[in-house]
């Protein structure tokens, strides 16, 4: 990878490599989302996709997730702004949106586990989606993302 990527580069100019390792491992976009089809808003679940594994807050199955889970989102540079849900705390946000990676972000701390000792991932509320009935998913919003938000 190239040195500090991430200041250098736009997102599109990133490498694969690059732009995976922009992840900070939080979990949240592998948490669980129902739009609104009227408003357009999105609320967001602590329930987690059957895939991530809560306690590392990283894919089981990340080569096949696309055929396993086939409403997993991918999330490239060219559909950031279309996410968002995406925490501000996010890399791919912060950058997209012209901010540097906090402090605690991997590339910059060096220390991967920083995320969850800081409170951001999801691996001490989410609950997997293995766990929860489908009828019980509303049960489980954690919060409302309006439309222009």
């Amino acid at each position: 990878m190239r040195e500090r990527f991430w200041e250098r580069y736009p997102l599109e100019e990133l490498s694969g490599e690059e732009w995976e390792a922009l992840c900070d491992g939080c979990g949240q976009c592998c948490l669980l989302k129902i739009e609104d089809e009227d408003s357009g808003d999105v609320a967001v679940l602590n329930v987690a996709c059957e895939l991530l594994d809560i306690s590392s807050c990283r894919c089981s199955d990340y080569e096949n997730r696309f055929e396993r889970v086939p409403d997993c989102t991918q999330l490239t540079a060219a559909r950031v702004e279309d996410f968002r849900w995406l925490p501000h705390s996010c890399a791919y946000r912060r950058l997209h949106e012209g901010r540097k990676l906090a402090g605690w972000h991997p590339l910059i701390s060096g220390d991967p586990s920083r995320v969850h000792r800081k409170g951001i991932s999801v691996a001490s509320f989410a609950v997997s989606q293995k766990d929860v009935p489908e009828e019980a998913l509303e049960e489980h919003i954690i919060a409302i993302l309006p439309i222009d938000g």
